[in-house]
């Protein structure tokens, strides 16, 4: 028979174990029918003691089962001091296991979960409960040099998809019993775990309470990446700018932490979430308070201005060759007139061609294998910009346009937060094709008045600037030096 036309093996949650060992063992052959990987074997202790060890292959340790548990039992005999194990419950009263995690269960439904999470599953006859022993060990990713938050000074540690490897990195750095780490599972059928990662003192207690009752809240049949965690609980689906930040670097995510904000690190995922996020956090690299004050002042002021230039430089082109030649210097409005003799499409029309090429190029960079990704993505677009020129299709001017606002946004440290940048660029360039300048600024209130009210998990998104802090609002313009020691500030 077709194994797609069979209809899956449906046991009840609560059902639980019987005393008899043929009994569970059906049953559990039965949960896990077609499973080629897990393993079911039968074991014969002394005094004629049947147990079944039930574990996925893959996912444990088989040296320790072999050393650990067997090995005592089957070959060594039992210790001296102990009588014949003839049940579970001596197993752990007698502590032949005491060098592992156990516990036991009663129901099918709980056996079967752990078992698939890499633990193993010992069953005795005459006993209605499983014994479960953490013997787990997965094939894992070692800690690079984080990918995509590049940074000239600091910690070249990124995370990996092992959720484990992820806190220890956390609590290696913050040294504090002040560190909680709530976990969760999410997930119908993926059962996937998630951590809530605080200081407890320094974290809002209302703003704690909320993020764990959306979490908690959470209804999905599957979870595969952090991605999914933040588009359940985000505030609104419909903002261009996200609302946390996602890093895979531990010391972004420690300087969160210190700074009374949350984390939620998800098992098989290397991006973790800081909620909440703030429009300044976007502007700021990883590197920022590694290096020394004054450049990184400078270059945070450089991000603002380019940031701003990548979202307003070809809208504002448009309305001013279009409707604003006036405002122009004569000069450079003759050279770019003279260039657009030749083109057949009217500005805007220029603009938005070379823009979907160019976020196709971009895109195309991205895809396509790391050796030549950049080769398109860059060169690619500097000969088609030049070839359409020279074809007489866009006029040089537009390719000088739009090359400019796209370099623009690679200044920006956050990478996901070009994106909003990049997409408000053309509801930007309708508006000024139609309206001009007039246009230009109805499109940035708009975007102006939408930050004003986002307020991902009650904290708004333009603080400290709007509402004003002042005792904070300085950190945004500028990166203070710190206090020296022996010497306090007046």
């Amino acid at each position: 028979m077709n194994s797609s036309n069979q209809k899956p093996t449906n046991i009840d949650p609560n059902l639980p174990l019987s005393r008899h060992l043929v009994d569970n063992e059906h049953t559990l052959k039965m949960m896990f029918e077609r499973c080629s990987d897990v393993i079911f074997r039968d074991v014969t202790l002394q005094g004629d003691t049947k147990l079944l060890f039930i574990y996925v292959d893959g996912m444990i340790d088989k040296d320790i089962i072999q050393s650990v548990i067997l090995k005592p039992l089957m070959y060594e005999g039992i210790p001296q001091g102990i009588g014949p194990i003839d049940s579970i419950a001596q197993m752990c009263d007698q502590q032949l296991f005491a060098v592992l995690q156990t516990k036991k269960v009663n129901t099918f439904h709980d056996a079967a979960d752990d078992i698939l999470k890499g633990n193993l599953a010992i069953l005795a006859d005459g006993e209605a409960s499983v014994l479960l022993t953490n013997v787990s060990q997965f094939e894992a990713r070692s800690i690079e040099e984080p990918s995509t938050e590049a940074s000239l000074r600091g910690t070249r540690e990124s995370f990996t998809e092992t959720l484990r490897t992820n806190t220890t990195m956390l609590r290696r750095i913050i040294v504090t019993p002040n560190l909680k780490m709530e976990s969760f599972h999410i997930g119908k059928l993926t059962q996937t775990e998630i951590v809530l990662a605080y200081i407890e003192g320094i974290v809002s207690a209302s703003m704690l309470d909320e993020i764990r009752s959306r979490v908690q809240q959470i209804d999905l049949q599957d979870v595969l990446e952090s991605g999914y965690i933040e588009e359940s609980i985000e505030d609104t689906n419909f903002s261009p700018f996200p609302q946390m930040q996602s890093t895979e670097r531990p010391d972004v995510v420690s300087s969160g932490l210190l700074e009374g904000r949350v984390g939620i690190l998800v098992s098989g995922s290397p991006i973790a979430l800081i909620v909440p996020m703030t429009f300044w956090d976007g502007l700021q690299a990883p590197d920022d308070y590694y290096e020394r004050f004054m450049y990184v002042t400078m270059n945070r002021w450089i991000r603002y201005l380019f940031a701003l230039f990548a979202i307003l430089f070809p809208s504002v082109y448009i309305a001013l060759t279009t409707y604003h030649p006036e405002m122009v210097p004569p000069k450079l409005m003759l050279s770019i007139t003279g260039l657009r003799e030749q083109a057949p499409f009217p500005t805007v029309i220029e603009v938005f061609i070379m823009e979907f090429m160019f976020e196709g190029l971009r895109e195309a960079g991205i895809r396509l294998p790391q050796q030549i990704g950049p080769l398109v993505s860059i060169v690619g677009a500097l000969v088609i910009g030049q070839a359409a020129v020279q074809a007489g299709i866009i006029s040089a001017p537009i390719v000088i346009v739009v090359s400019a606002a796209g370099i623009s946004s690679f200044v920006i440290p956050r990478y996901r937060f070009g994106y909003p940048m990049r997409m408000l660029r053309f509801p930007l360039l309708v508006l000024s094709g139609i309206f001009g300048l007039f246009g230009t600024a109805i499109g940035m209130i708009a975007i102006l008045s939408h930050l004003i009210h986002l307020t991902p998990f009650g904290s708004p998104y333009l603080q400290p600037v709007a509402p004003t802090r002042k005792s904070r609002v300085k950190n945004v313009f500028l990166r203070w030096p710190r206090q020296r020691a022996g010497k306090s500030r007046t």
